[in-house]
């Protein structure tokens, strides 16, 4: 759970710039600095890049010793989603 989180995060944080990017370049009237095939690239090494950190990381020793999250707990929270947007 804590993976598929930091995952999120990352992957959040990673197309939220770009979108970022490409609608200042839309707004400037400079056309967008990333076309489409660009951003799918973007998107499949990051996707990899990422998914690759979070894999190969080894567990704390607390982590069977912690309460476990409850059913309607967010995925995505607020303090992640302050970290993506800063």
């Amino acid at each position: 759970y804590d993976n598929i989180r930091r995952f999120l995060q990352f992957q959040l944080t990673v197309n939220v710039v770009a979108l970022f990017i490409c609608t200042v370049g839309a707004i400037t009237g400079f056309g967008t600095p990333l076309k489409p095939i660009q951003l799918l690239w973007v998107n499949l090494i990051m996707d990899t890049f990422g998914a690759l950190a979070l894999a190969t990381e080894p567990p704390t020793p607390d982590l069977l010793q912690r309460q476990p999250y409850g059913r309607n707990d967010q995925l995505v929270n607020a303090h992640m989603w302050r970290n993506i947007l800063i």
